[in-house]
């Protein structure tokens, strides 16, 4: 009885890795969308101080943004920004993703 739960133990182990690689990939991709909003909102304001990638860049958490982050940003009347994080995988051999995410400001 005992053997049988040793041999289960190994996918039980793959799924619960499988499910925070799940995690970390809604996060990147919820970080790239905040990050793509921040350098828009910069971009499209007049009286904005600094520089939309820097504001992009701020917005994220740091793992993210070591991790690999491009921004670019396209547009004169309505500004779109793009962001891509790359997702870091947990499970060996998948992966990597990259999270990229657009918003678009209207200019003031």
């Amino acid at each position: 009885m005992a053997l049988e739960y040793l041999g289960f133990l190994p996918l039980l182990l793959l799924v619960a890795l499988l499910a925070i690689q799940l995690g970390i990939a809604a996060y990147a991709a919820n970080q790239a969308g905040t990050a793509a909003r921040a350098g828009a909102r910069t971009a499209a304001n007049y009286d904005a101080h600094g520089d939309p990638e820097t504001a992009a860049r701020s917005a994220v958490s740091g793992w993210v943004e070591g991790n690999g982050f491009s921004y670019s940003q396209s547009g004169f009347e309505d500004i779109t920004a793009t962001v891509a994080v790359k997702v870091p995988s947990l499970v060996p051999g998948i992966g990597p993703w990259t999270a990229t995410r657009s918003a678009t400001m209207p200019r003031e």
